[in-house]
């Protein structure tokens, strides 16, 4: 028998799936977040999390792959490979089932590598998978690790029901996507994992996310004379006077920013400042008493910055060092030499899909019969690897995630409800989309739902 999402027996059937293994959904996610694969590029550690995704896929009869993405052909020649990176034991993870036919496809894809757990001080233990009320707290925990697990319980639901598809299915968990990595979405690409459309399931608020913002990262060095504190001239302000200037007059920039970036919709409502700039790290050097005290003549800067979906890493660049080349002819007195800009990682560019696209509305309409009302339908506040499927492929793509807080900081968390949500949204989708062949159950699983089922008959 056909289901779909109008079908109240084959939704039934679902939720009660859904009510009852709940706890699997929490047991992956806390699973994961106690194995660190934590990105410290140019290495990482994502090795064992894999291991553990490719076990369980096994289990429910798919065939993983495990390779590495600068193994893929055609991946270091290709225009965005971003090179220097050490994919030692840091495999991409990639695998497809074949549908019955006459249905759409779908990849279901996420990045399974962490931020570090940093300097800041926890409450939580960063890998313990703590829960408290509504909350899983630990270093990955919203990003992305619920979305992986989300994705792996939409593969354990089908296959418990004893759904099948029409269309093909692919899961993939890809490395190296933090810190501008995007190496392992591309070799997903250049691998084959494609399809007519992806969900990534990054933490997107339960909102439906068609489009990304771009993003930038510079470095900056600002250098003068470094001066004792008993120097004949007295103390001087070294390179504090540069930076001083700098931090007056980032802001200006900001402004320029917001005033020359073109307006998009799924921007317009949400977001207060589309395209932020802001100030991320800034360092004269180490700090305690095995440093002298001296007045610093190094100031190392992170600024960090967004874009919208139309603009281009050369036109932002551009924009960056004129005004920081004014900056400098403004202020000789000040600038005794030219900062030095480098950029550590790739720039990320915006990009978008229409809101009419029936990726969206499809999508949509699954979450509706979730959440009881529509989903808000926005662009997502920062940049990621969306634009390597929806610019660089041509495959329609949306982020479409869970709740949480704390993301990239300490104290990370995911909220339950809205991973259950998001895992019952995605079920419904992924039927919808792939068209859905709906059978008995394959194991004991579900055989105490048999009685609830008659209920409903």
């Amino acid at each position: 028998m056909r289901g779909t999402v109008t079908d109240t027996r084959f939704n039934q059937r679902i939720t009660a799936f859904v009510e009852e293994h709940t706890p699997r959904l929490i047991e992956i996610v806390s699973d994961l977040v106690r194995i660190p694969s934590v990105n410290t590029a140019p290495s990482g550690t994502e090795k064992e999390c894999q291991l553990y995704l490719a076990d369980a896929l096994t289990r429910l009869g798919w065939e993983p792959q495990l390779y590495r993405p600068d193994e893929v052909a055609g991946v270091p020649e290709h225009p965005l490979f971003w090179p220097g990176r050490n994919y030692d034991d840091r495999p991409n993870l990639g695998a497809g089932r074949k549908g019955r036919g006459g249905g759409r496809s779908l990849v279901l894809s996420g990045h399974i590598d962490t931020v570090p757990v940093g300097s800041a001080p926890w409450t939580r233990a960063p890998f313990g998978a703590e829960r408290d009320g509504n909350r899983l707290y630990g270093r990955g925990a919203n990003d992305m690790k619920g979305g992986v697990a989300t994705n792996l319980f939409v593969l354990e639901a089908l296959h418990h029901l004893g759904i099948e598809l029409a269309g093909d299915l692919v899961f993939e968990s890809v490395v190296d996507e933090e810190f501008g990595g995007s190496n392992g979405t591309l070799a997903g690409r250049l691998a084959g994992f494609n399809a007519d459309a992806a969900v990534i399931s990054e933490p997107s608020f339960l909102r439906i996310c068609p489009a990304q913002r771009g993003g930038r990262v510079i470095h900056i060095e600002l250098r003068a004379e470094a001066e004792g504190i008993l120097d004949e001239g007295g103390l001087g302000k070294g390179v504090v006077a540069q930076l001083e200037c700098f931090l007056r007059k980032i802001w200006e920039f900001a402004d320029q920013r917001r005033k020359a970036a073109p307006a998009h919709p799924l921007y317009a409502r949400h977001a207060a400042d589309p395209v932020p700039v802001a100030v991320t790290r800034i360092s004269t050097g180490p700090w305690g008493n095995s440093e002298p005290i001296a007045v610093p003549g190094k100031c190392w800067m992170e600024v960090y910055l967004q874009a919208t979906p139309g603009e281009t890493g050369e036109e932002i660049d551009r924009q960056f060092h004129s005004w920081l080349d004014g900056v400098v002819a403004a202020n000789p007195q000040v600038f005794s030499s030219q900062p030095v800009v480098t950029f550590p990682n790739r720039w990320l560019p915006g990009s978008d899909i229409p809101v009419s696209h029936p990726l969206v509305q499809e999508l949509s309409e699954c979450v509706s019969s979730v959440l009881g009302r529509p989903p808000a339908i926005e662009g997502i506040e920062g940049p990621g690897d969306m634009f390597l499927f929806q610019k660089s492929f041509g495959i329609p793509a949306v982020y479409w995630g869970a709740r949480g807080g704390n993301t990239h900081a300490a104290d990370e968390y995911v909220e339950i409800d809205s991973l259950v949500a998001a895992a019952h949204s995605l079920i419904l989708f992924v039927c919808r989309w792939c068209g859905a062949v709906e059978g008995p159950s394959v194991d004991g699983a579900v055989s105490d739902k048999r009685k609830v089922e008659e209920t409903l008959k």
